[in-house]
Parts: structure tokens; sequence; C-alpha cells
């Protein structure tokens, strides 16, 4: 939902949505998501209440009219119910539930301690699902060679300085799309704008600077609409995250690993598997690098090196070889026996 869009939502969702946006400095991203969470949420509630004709389709129920009444009258057992249509009926994964488990937790904690508005939370002991820990798809270093090397066609300096600056800096999409001119620093060092609008510093090595002294020259100039964007789109505004995506997409498939399911994303997760499996880089520092706030995010990738050494172990032919073993011995009988 854009933010355009936010007057379709109760007056109270509306100063929750600018809460988080102004005063916590949420991303957009966040404040967007947490937005199609709560419609979500509404629109469920009004038909469970019978508070909406059963002909009227999902996405044409009108929310903005939601009372602080009906808010109020939520109870745990009717969020428990939302998750359960969400899984069935919206077929949402255990990640997405979580976010609206958040989401849903941060409303009601915004009524109840914020806004005053409740006197107690109904959702405050909300439990989100349990997520699956799987290990980060990501490339290997052979991989990744194959895939800059296949960077080509009419954007090929602005496509291959994208997913150099993926490989190596290991940004997030957001982060990637939102560089400007102005965050490149003489003394080869990126300011990147993460989560939250926190900003970090990240220390552009041989590759990242070469690519992107290779872009320069060639970024468009004349008609920009944002002339400090880095990354440049053919209609000369700033490069959408869309348009970023396809590029990884299709240079993946030109370098034959269209099977893996891999996304900008996973070349994040890359970055940070070449930096600790060939590089020796502290996870400590991974941490500062990727901008992860707790260390048991980045603690990841050193679980991808010991899943790599055990399946090294097991792959040995001769891993299969038991030991011998001798006859099984019932008694022994000796000449100090008293038989």
């Amino acid at each position: 939902m854009k933010r355009e869009n936010f007057d379709s939502l109760p007056p109270v969702a509306v100063e929750f949505l600018n809460y988080y946006s102004v005063i916590r400095n949420s991303s957009e991203l966040t404040v967007n998501e947490y937005a199609n969470d709560l419609s979500t949420f509404f629109k469920y509630i009004k038909i469970i209440r019978g508070l909406v004709d059963k002909e009227t389709p999902f996405d044409k129920i009108n929310i903005s009219d939601i009372s602080l009444d009906l808010i109020s009258s939520v109870t745990l057992n009717d969020a428990y119910m939302y998750l359960t249509y969400c899984k069935i009926n919206r077929n949402n994964n255990e990640r997405t539930r979580s976010r609206k488990v958040s989401t849903l937790r941060a409303f009601y904690k915004y009524l109840s301690v914020q806004k005053k508005i409740l006197k107690d939370n109904p959702l405050q002991e909300l439990e989100s699902p349990r997520i699956k820990k799987a290990l980060p798809k990501y490339l290997t270093l052979d991989e990744s060679l194959s895939l800059l090397n296949s960077v080509d066609g009419k954007f090929k300096e602005r496509d291959y300085c994208i997913i150099t600056l993926f490989l190596n800096c290991g940004l997030r999409l957001s982060e990637l799309v939102s560089l400007n001119l102005s965050d490149i620093r003489t003394n080869n060092t990126l300011t990147v704008t993460g989560k939250g609008n926190k900003e970090r510093t990240i220390y552009l090595n041989d590759a990242c600077v070469d690519a992107i002294n290779a872009y320069l020259p060639v970024r468009p100039v004349d008609g920009v609409k944002d002339k400090d964007a880095l990354f440049i789109s053919r209609q000369k505004g700033r490069i959408s995250p869309k348009t970023v995506q396809y590029v990884v997409k299709s240079t993946l498939e030109k370098a034959g690993l269209a099977d893996r399911a891999l996304s900008t994303h996973k070349l994040r997760h890359t970055a940070a598997t070449l930096m600790y499996q060939h590089g020796n880089v502290d996870v400590l520092a991974i941490k500062e690098i990727l901008g992860h706030e707790n260390l048991n995010t980045t603690q990841i990738y050193t679980h991808i090196v010991d899943e790599q050494l055990k399946n090294a172990a097991e792959s040995n032919p001769l891993s299969n070889v038991k030991a011998p073993r001798s006859p099984k011995i019932e008694s022994i009988k000796t000449e100090d026996s008293d038989e």
C-alpha cells in the first residue's frame, strides 16, 4: 500500500504509521508493510464480526470506518484465528505471518503505551510462528566470477557496477537503489543508508573502485531527473528495485545459473559467505559491513562453513567403510579357572 492510499485506513492507523515513519524513523518499506498488514487484519475483523456483506470481494471491503470500539474488542484468540486464516486462505508462509504478528503487536502497543487509548493490550502475549532456520543460498567463488563475466548489453558498465557492489559490499536491494553520487567519498568509502535510516560506512576495494570509475563516464547526465542518483534508469530516473532485479535475473540466466532460485538478496549472502570463507574476515566485521543489528543474524554464515565441513567429511570415499569386528566371545577360560 502506497502512502497516498493510507486514507483508506482508519485515522488511528494512519497516526500509527506516521509515528513509525517520523518518530521511530522506520523505512518507507517497513511503513508500507505495516499498512498492508493492518489493512488485511481490519478487513478480516469486519468479516468475522459480520460487518460486511458476504458477497463483497475482500479487496473491496471498506475499512476507513473502523472504530476504536471495534479495534479494542479484538482478543488474543481473534489474532490467532487471523493467523490461521493467513496461513490457510492466503498461503502466507511463516516469515510473512511472523511479520504480521510484529505489525499487530506494534500497533496495539502504540494504542496502549503511546496513545493510552487502551487500558490493557490484548495482543501483548501474541506469539510469532516458529521460523525454520535454513542456510542461506549463495554463489560459489567460481559462480560469482561467471556471473560478472556474463554482464553485457547497452548498460553493461552500469550493470557490472551494480553486481560488483552486491558481491563485494553485501548491499541490500533498497540500499543499492538509494545510493547517490555524494555517497562516494574521495577516500574510497561509501556511505550506505540501511534499515531504520541508519548510516554505515563501507570501504570500497579495488574491484568496486574500478567498476565505479568505468561506469561514471557513461552515466547519463543530460535530462536526468535525479541528478544525485548513482544508478540511472533507461528513462533517466533513479533506477528502480524492479529494474535491478531484472538485471540480476537476466545476468544469472546468461551465466547458466537460472535454476538456482537466486536473487539480489542471495548476492548479499554471497558477499558475506565469500568474505568469511576466503577472506578470513571476522564475523563481527561482517556484521558491521552488512549492517546487522544482532550478531545472531550474522552467525548464520559460520554455520555455512560448518555444514560444508560436515558434507566434506561425509563425501570422503572411505566414509562408509566399517571397522572389522571381532567374533563375539561368550566366555574366557583360563588355567586359573575354578571349573
